[in-house]
């Protein structure tokens, strides 16, 4: 689907005052639901419920598989509303069980102290072959029906810098750098902006942590999945331009991979926004 399609989408059916419908697109039609487009759509959830303020923060876990072929309903606690800052509590509930929640903390606008990080060094956009491109000649002689899920629109164009691995995986430091951005307009609105983001933001983050291990989500018995995300938007950015997400995996124990991740925009090397994520990572046992 088209990033236009994509926005459409995650639109939500208000079924009370803070109580919301989302469906999964049927291009995206897979064993569970992406975990970009539940954060994407509780966030809509939330300012759904929220005046003039813009999210700078959201916490989420989750919780159960979501299951695709059925809607999502989001149901939003109105934790506070004070003078500077905006609380939201949201629960996503399929056959009901919750599947995921989230927070997010929202502000009216305020100027303040400056700083950021600079923005590590990486090879332009331009310089670095796209993913899509790069997966349909490593699987130009893949059945049909494989060639045709790749046919499909893709609303993010990424392009990870050295490519990705995940065919013939090798160990490897717990880095990788992804330039990404909408590959169709969003348009002004500022909290579609972060929705979006907030949604492409899952997206290569969990695999920074396979990196030194040399197993990818084709290797068989490899188990992955989110366990949890949060994000920080420190400023404002219109995703229809080139952003660097510069990513890195600190620690792996447990079975659990903890990444890291800041996003820079390519214009001016603003950083927008930082996730951390807590990931599954796990061979799973051989059946006797």
């Amino acid at each position: 689907m088209d990033t236009q399609t994509l926005i459409e989408t995650l639109q939500l059916e208000r079924l009370e005052v803070n109580l919301f419908r989302g469906i999964t697109p049927e291009e995206e039609a897979r064993e569970r639901i992406y975990g970009g487009q539940v954060i994407a759509q509780s966030l809509l959830a939330a300012y759904e419920t929220v005046e003039d303020r813009v999210c700078h923060s959201l916490h989420c876990y989750f919780i159960r598989p979501g299951d695709p072929n059925v809607p999502i309903v989001f149901d939003v606690d109105r934790s506070r509303d004070g003078g500077s800052f905006t609380t939201r509590r949201v629960i996503a509930v399929q056959h009901g069980k919750q599947i995921f929640n989230l927070a997010a903390s929202f502000q009216a606008a305020e100027d303040g102290f400056e700083h950021q990080s600079a923005m590590p060094e990486a090879p332009a956009p331009e310089e670095v072959e796209d993913d899509l491109e790069r997966e349909k000649a490593q699987m130009k002689d893949a059945p049909a029906q494989v060639r045709a899920w790749l046919d499909r629109p893709r609303p993010i164009e990424m392009r990870t810098v050295g490519g990705r691995w995940d065919h013939a995986p090798r160990p490897s430091e717990p880095r990788q750098q992804v330039w990404f951005r909408a590959r169709d307009p969003i348009g002004g609105d500022g909290r579609m902006q972060q929705v979006i983001l907030a949604y492409a933001s899952d997206m290569s983050l969990l695999g920074t942590g396979v990196k030194p291990h040399g197993v990818s989500w084709r290797t068989p018995g490899f188990q992955s999945a989110s366990l949890d995300h949060a994000m920080w938007f420190h400023r404002p950015t219109d995703f229809n331009e080139w952003h660097l997400y510069h990513q890195e995996s600190p620690s792996a124990s447990g079975g659990r991979g903890f990444n890291l991740g800041q996003i820079y925009r390519a214009s001016d090397g603003a950083l927008v926004a930082s996730c951390a994520q807590e990931g599954l990572m796990r061979m799973r046992k051989p059946k006797a």
